[in-house]
């Protein structure tokens, strides 16, 4: 992840946080992880992702199909009419936009490090 630039990683703490932070220890990687819990489902978790789509505060540099597949099969009041079953892809991309947004509104601007 350090590589990327990345300067944390967030875990869902309820579906397996913890593994996520040995398997970065045992790889040796150094990175804060922030867990969060899954209170409400994913569809709902998303709709304020939706919302900074909507307004261009999201912007994808490259094509992730399966990403954005998963992510139009999302249905207001939380309902899933994509392809397969697993959401994987949308539910860490709505996480990690959540983080980022959050960091929009406290201030702190994102952007790409070089390493």
């Amino acid at each position: 992840a350090a590589r990327w630039g990345a300067d944390r990683v967030v875990a869902e703490s309820n579906m397996g946080g913890e593994m996520v932070a040995a398997t970065l220890a045992q790889a040796d990687i150094a990175l804060p992880v922030v867990p969060v819990h899954a209170s409400v489902g994913k569809a709902r978790r998303a709709e304020p992702v939706a919302i900074a789509y909507e307004r261009g505060q999201v912007v994808h540099a490259g094509v992730f199909e399966t990403l954005e597949d998963q992510l139009c099969g999302l249905q207001v009041g939380g309902g899933y009419a994509g392809p397969g079953r697993s959401l994987d892809r949308a539910d860490a991309c709505v996480w990690a936009l959540a983080a980022l947004l959050d960091g929009l509104r406290n201030g702190k601007e994102p952007g790409v490090r070089r390493v």
